[in-house]
């Protein structure tokens, strides 16, 4: 899933990008908070993590602002302030979860496949077509309930399709969410990665979940082929 992260303390900002996408998570960063808001408003997220104290805008302003133009990608808000009356602020200007530093990693990683799971599209724990399932938390994938091992990037692109299962997703959009903008690499990367899944989920099990959709992108069947 593709992350924005809205911090201006540079190390810490670089240290949340990096083990994000260590989890698989295609991450932006930007430094303050109008450039937050600008990007939030020109891509589209799956969650938004946003520092309060930023140069610029703050972090209630961007939040209040998004939510005002009805931009309502789940924003997990951070700030090194304490107080009932901080969170208060930050949750009424519109933001879905909070955490204050310093914050355990293994935290914000659950509240955000918290926020992930939430409307405007109900998205479950686990993510499943016919016998295909997954488990973003887990990490742990089975086809007809054999445990099958994928890397990092594997489980991102998995679970980019199973979340839009029965669904045409392009070249793109797969690079868009499972990569990121920064990706200066060969798009073909991507026929590479659904190559991958297709050894590895499909072939061995005689089914075809992930099809080709001729000039279109890939679909992964409802039903999970």
């Amino acid at each position: 899933m593709r992350v924005l992260v809205v911090e201006d303390e540079e190390r810490f900002a670089e240290g949340l990008r990096n083990g994000l996408e260590a989890e698989g998570f295609a991450v932006d960063v930007e430094l303050n908070g109008t450039d937050g808001l600008w990007r939030a408003r020109e891509t589209a997220y799956d969650a938004i993590v946003l520092d309060i104290m930023l140069p610029g805008l703050n972090g209630y302003r961007v939040c209040a602002a998004l939510r005002a133009e009805g931009n309502w990608t789940p924003i997990l808000m951070l700030t090194a302030k304490e107080g009932e009356w901080d969170e208060v602020e930050g949750l009424d200007a519109g933001a879905d979860d909070y955490l204050t530093k310093p914050f355990s990693y293994a935290v914000l990683l659950a509240r955000l496949r918290a926020l992930l799971r939430r409307d405007p599209h109900q998205r479950p724990a686990v993510l499943s077509a016919g016998g295909l399932r997954l488990d973003p938390a887990a990490k742990e994938v089975s086809r007809d309930g054999v445990r099958v091992e994928l890397t990092a990037r594997e489980l991102a692109l998995l679970e980019f399709l199973l979340r839009r299962r029965g669904e045409t997703v392009s070249k793109r959009e797969i690079l868009a969410h499972v990569w990121d903008d920064d990706f200066e690499g060969d798009p073909n990367i991507v026929e590479v990665y659904i190559r991958h899944l297709r050894n590895k989920l499909d072939r061995p099990f005689g089914r075809a979940a992930i099809e080709t959709m001729r000039g279109s992108g890939y679909r992964l069947a409802p039903d999970g082929g």
